[in-house]
């Protein structure tokens, strides 16, 4: 009689756990969308100084307390990159957004290079904000590579709308980040870098073989640690859709070091007055000091520091666990 009632305690214990399990995962994927629903996408219009465009957005699950905005880099790429997270982030009830900058991606592309401005694109993700109802209470912003950038000049505006801040790969320094640029390009083949600066110098960008030699000898390094032929589809699609404009009137035309509107770009004196809790992320192989990052966390008011020791610029991809344990705890804290 006891081991049947102790069974049948075990039964009713499991079935509780299994109701409220259904229960998060029918709220997670609750959809608020009137009208014909469209699998979250949002288009959004905003307000620039050329007058009105859209740009795209998609939400991915549902969270009151966590939703995560999602600033792709480049500057110029889409946000497809991103949609690892996907294998991530849903199953830990986390809601995120993909968000296409304008110019990038589904996003209008007003092809106007006076538009390109870090300035203007903090209003426009101001904008999106308020377009999707977020707020102080569970708003994050993970900005990656020129998303960091954008990310921190954000928040050093609009911080009181912010829970949380994720710098992942990105230095707060455009000059330092030059710098290490130069430390990096050293390690390569002295003939490898001999012709890419040859190239550099004819401003002969557009050479097959001036991609075909950083791919094979510097992005494989130091931005997705993987042989170029093995990258995962979605980044491949992202870099297929980079708007060149956009990417060269920023970072310049050259991948070693920065020549565009971004050059002097440096904030790291500021960080000190962002006061939201902040994780930076940083990897061993990265194209950004990852001592720099270190240093970096230490800076904000409420920072932590993420190294992936196996990853680069890329580390989602080639550091995945740590990379995203890493996040998931981060965000996590914040439903406590």
């Amino acid at each position: 009689m006891k081991n049947f009632k102790f069974i049948l305690g075990l039964a009713l214990f499991a079935l509780l756990i299994s109701c409220k399990n259904d229960e998060k995962t029918t709220t997670y994927f609750n959809s608020d969308e009137s009208g014909i629903k469209m699998g979250g996408v949002k288009m959004i219009t905003i307000q620039t100084p050329k007058g009105k465009f859209k740009v795209w957005t998609k939400r991915f699950g549902n969270n009151p307390k966590i939703k995560l905005l999602l600033l792709n880099g480049g500057p110029g790429m889409s946000h497809e990159y991103f949609e690892c997270m996907e294998s991530f982030l849903p199953k830990e009830g986390i809601e995120f957004i993909y968000y296409d900058q304008l110019g990038t991606g589904f996003s209008d592309n007003p092809k106007d290079t006076t538009m390109w401005d870090l300035p203007r694109y903090v209003e426009e993700v101001e904008q999106v904000r308020v377009a999707l109802n977020l707020n102080k209470d569970n708003f994050y912003l993970l900005g990656h590579s020129w998303g960091g950038i954008l990310g921190m000049q954000y928040a050093l505006k609009y911080q009181q709308n912010m829970k949380g801040l994720i710098v992942s790969n990105m230095m707060a320094s455009c000059p330092k980040y030059g710098e290490y640029s130069k430390i990096l390009e050293n390690k390569m083949d002295p003939e490898v870098l001999k012709t890419i600066k040859e190239l550099e110098s004819k401003k002969d960008f557009s050479n097959p073989k001036y991609m075909e030699l950083l791919r094979n000898n510097f992005y494989n390094e130091h931005i997705l640690r993987l042989p170029v032929k093995d990258w995962p589809e979605p980044v491949n699609r992202a870099f297929s859709r980079l708007n060149s404009s956009l990417y060269i009137t920023m970072q310049g035309p050259s991948e070693l070091g920065l020549s565009g509107k971004l050059t002097h770009w440096d904030v790291s004196k500021e960080l000190k007055d962002i006061t939201i809790p902040t994780l930076v992320i940083g990897a061993k192989h990265d194209t950004m000091n990852p001592e720099y990052m270190k240093w970096m966390a230490t800076q904000f008011k409420n920072g932590t520091y993420l190294y992936c020791v196996n990853g680069s610029h890329m580390s989602f991809y080639d550091d995945q666990k740590t990379y995203m344990n890493g996040l998931i705890d981060f965000l996590k804290k914040g439903m406590n």
